[in-house]
């Protein structure tokens, strides 16, 4: 812990990362109680209200509060990021360890299987698979941790060749060690850094893609709020009403800005030879 902490005083860039996600992280858990308005709340009197004391982002075309809105739409978009980098990361990891570990031709098919969702563009194969299974926030998420997943696979596995020739590991399997003991306790830990830097950097893509598909209407429906669904309903207010796109947008720049500068953070402190002299 003590080195953690040293680290990070080490790293502005990261610390300020960390205090983005944190304040971000507290306003959109606490949004319970931050939010002066509920997100649904519809009051056609003050609709599309510009930025002021009583409504601090102004309003939508029906009134709601956008602020709140973009609170609580924060929980959707941010629950994605971490749902989609922690599934992928997790079945990626264990799908390539044991794939590098088995070889020949189980390895050859998984291999063979990873390359070719792989060919196809990942922004391409996401909303192809979103619209198969019908547009919804869970489906968006479900889609992308699927075409994230052969990533961690090619990643996990390049790890376990390199790591499965060292002594240690030979030594464990002169002693009669199993295959799944061998991953546990030898492969797995020893190549789960490279994994986890890969995993922080993806939670910002993830929130990114899940606004993606959300501004062209596979992501969250409404009356869910959702940061690229604001975004993509906002657009039809851009001109007059700039402040509808604007707030949401600035929520998903920051927070996707925030996640890189902490995955680049995380990936110096676990990997120091990555860093530039």
């Amino acid at each position: 812990m003590t080195y953690f902490w040293y680290q990070l005083r080490r790293s502005p860039l990261m610390l300020l990362g960390v205090l983005i996600l944190l304040a971000i992280g507290l306003a959109v858990g606490l949004a319970g109680w931050v939010a002066p308005y509920d997100p649904e709340q519809i009051n056609l009197v003050q609709r599309l209200a510009a930025p002021s004391a009583q409504h601090w982002f102004g309003t939508d075309e029906v009134g709601r509060d956008i602020f709140s809105r973009v609170l609580y739409g924060g929980q959707q978009s941010i629950g994605v990021g971490l749902f989609v980098a922690g599934c992928a990361s997790v079945v990626g990891a264990i799908v390539g360890c044991f794939s590098g570990i088995l070889g020949g031709r189980i390895d050859g098919l998984i291999m063979r299987t990873m390359d070719v969702v792989l060919s196809v563009p990942s922004l391409v194969l996401i909303m192809a698979l979103a619209a198969a299974l019908g547009p919804s926030l869970f489906n968006a998420m479900l889609a992308i941790t699927l075409v994230r997943i052969p990533f961690y696979v090619r990643l996990a596995r390049g790890q376990t060749l390199s790591i499965r020739e060292m002594a240690y590991v030979q030594a464990a399997w002169t002693f009669g060690a199993s295959r799944r003991h061998v991953v546990s306790w030898h492969v797995v830990r020893n190549a789960a850094s490279p994994i986890v830097v890969q995993a922080t950097l993806d939670v910002g893509g993830a929130i990114l893609m899940a606004a993606a598909l959300g501004f062209i209407g596979l992501g969250a429906q409404q009356p869910t709020a959702e940061w690229g669904a604001m975004v993509a309903t906002g657009r039809n207010f851009l001109l007059d009403q700039w402040w509808y796109t604007v707030t949401p947008g600035c929520a998903i720049l920051v927070t996707a800005l925030a996640c890189n500068l902490v995955g680049d953070g995380v990936r110096d402190l676990l990997d120091p030879k990555s860093r530039v002299k």
